[in-house]
């Protein structure tokens, strides 16, 4: 079993498409299981699961509320998860067709974490060029809008999701996979929203990523790369951008 756990804060627009969709794309629906965890919204997210869940009344899934924040989401998911697999996907990343049996695949030949590559729902061209640069296995071309999969043992070995940490949770996890040479990227396309950088500015907010990865790269902490995300998200200053809740 796959254990698809899907964190969640004001996702009404897009989560009961998600739903429909992991199961319509699925080369076994009922080998998997849905786990939705919601850090409190405040719109119909809950009501949209709630909906999906009468409409799919055959399939797994769960509906749980943790603490705000994606990392503690998310772990908190993988603690109720039954699968051997987990799969970590944010409520606005498409998989591509068959991704459980891609998935499935990528463990049976010897690769127990890893994502897809990704493409935005753009036309943009630097979004494009973005997207291009996944297909590779650097490290530099990671994110979490790709997904993670990751075998429930593995996930355990190393510690799970850092839930300590304010921001930057997506990648703590894959530079310590990265650490033990053990990331696999497959080349299929997952597509993702490409909502962010259009209420932002693309280059705008192309910019606030690279210097937290050039931070961060440079040996800078989680607290400080956490001062200067707050910093950005101050209303009041010139540079601000719209920082995810």
């Amino acid at each position: 079993m796959i254990s698809i756990i899907i964190p969640v804060l004001n996702e009404e627009r897009t989560i009961y498409d998600l739903l429909t969709h992991l199961v319509h794309k699925a080369s076994n629906p009922d080998q998997l299981e849905f786990i939705v965890v919601d850090g409190a919204s405040v719109d119909g997210t809950r009501d949209e699961v709630y909906a999906f869940a009468k409409a799919y009344s055959k399939t797994a899934i769960q509906l749980i509320t943790a603490t705000k924040g994606r990392g503690s989401q998310m772990h908190a998911g993988s603690q109720i998860a039954k699968g051997e697999i987990l799969y970590f996907l944010h409520a606005d990343s498409f998989p591509p067709k068959n991704y459980d049996q891609h998935i499935i695949d990528a463990v049976k030949n010897g690769n127990p974490a890893g994502c897809f590559r990704m493409r935005f729902k753009s036309w943009n061209w630097w979004l494009i060029i973005i997207g291009w640069f996944t297909r590779f296995s650097w490290r530099a071309s990671r994110g979490g809008d790709q997904s993670q999969y990751i075998t429930k043992k593995l996930y355990e070995e190393i510690g799970g999701y850092n839930t300590s940490i304010p921001i930057y949770e997506d990648y703590d996890l894959i530079h310590r996979l990265y650490d033990i040479k053990t990331f696999y990227v497959i080349p299929k396309w997952l597509t993702t929203s490409a909502r962010r950088y259009e209420e932002v500015g693309v280059y705008k907010l192309q910019w606030f990523y690279l210097k937290i990865y050039w931070k961060k790269r440079n040996g800078a902490s989680i607290e400080e790369i956490y001062q200067y995300y707050l910093q950005w998200c101050d209303t009041n200053h010139k540079n601000t951008v719209k920082c995810k809740a």
